[in-house]
């Protein structure tokens, strides 16, 4: 009967230590779960990202008004009729000094 107490015993110290410190234990679990949370974040980003993406793909797919402003403002391309004037910023000035 002693020999059964002990078993059960170092069984249930077993089960207690996998619950403690194993693979399947309750600092594990939360720590995966802190993971899913930052993975289901990151997914919500990148759905918004794609969404934007498809939102202006389908512009450049309807309009050439996407397509022109690109162009000029990525590319720095004018029309055939149009005059580039550069305008330089001014520079700033000293407080106090004019």
């Amino acid at each position: 009967m002693k020999v059964l107490a002990a078993v059960l015993a170092i069984f249930l110290i077993a089960i207690q230590a996998q619950l403690w410190v194993g693979r399947g234990s309750i600092p594990y679990v939360a720590h995966l779960r802190e993971e899913v949370a930052a993975a289901r974040a990151d997914n919500d980003e990148a759905r918004a990202r794609n969404a934007q993406l498809q939102a202006e793909l389908r512009d450049l797919r309807e309009g050439l008004e996407m397509v022109e402003e690109k162009a000029r403002f990525e590319l720095g391309m004018i029309k055939a009729d149009e005059v580039f004037v550069p305008v330089a910023a001014a520079a700033p000035t000293a407080s106090g000094a004019r």
